[in-house]
């Protein structure tokens, strides 16, 4: 198999890992979920939809993207991880959509291109993965 599709879709996967993982990482530990929920869920979308939604969707972005991340990097359970984080980039634009129809797509693009072009391509490509490695043994 050629080597520029195996470190193509390395790549992909990495930058794409690295953006959810560090936006997670952030989200828990330096700003805390607590205070991303009080600071633009609640504030963002009170009146709108309920409490208990939004700080369960805070939650859930939050961890999913920190978790789908550093699974993307390593390469473990690629695809399960591509479907939950393919989940917060449609709560993400939903949510974005039902506050401001117009809103700066950036939130959502860049990381949606990256995951469609993983799930399209061939997984074999996707070489350079733990998956692959246990696979093996």
């Amino acid at each position: 198999m050629d080597t520029n599709k195996k470190i193509a879709l390395l790549t992909i996967r990495l930058l794409l890992g690295f953006i959810f993982f560090f936006q997670g990482l952030g989200k828990i530990f330096k700003f805390g979920v607590d205070n991303v929920y009080n600071n633009f869920f609640a504030k963002t979308y009170e009146g709108i939809l309920p409490d208990f939604l939004l700080q369960g969707t805070a939650y859930y972005t939050s961890y999913i993207e920190f978790l789908g991340g550093l699974l993307l990097i390593i390469g473990l359970k690629r695809d399960y991880t591509l479907y939950a984080l393919a989940s917060v980039l449609i709560i993400v634009t939903f949510g974005h959509g039902l506050v401001e129809p117009i809103w700066d797509l950036s939130h959502v693009m860049y990381r949606a291109i990256l995951l469609l072009t993983l799930l399209l391509l061939p997984k074999e490509w996707d070489h350079y993965r733990l998956d692959t490695l246990l696979k093996k043994k």
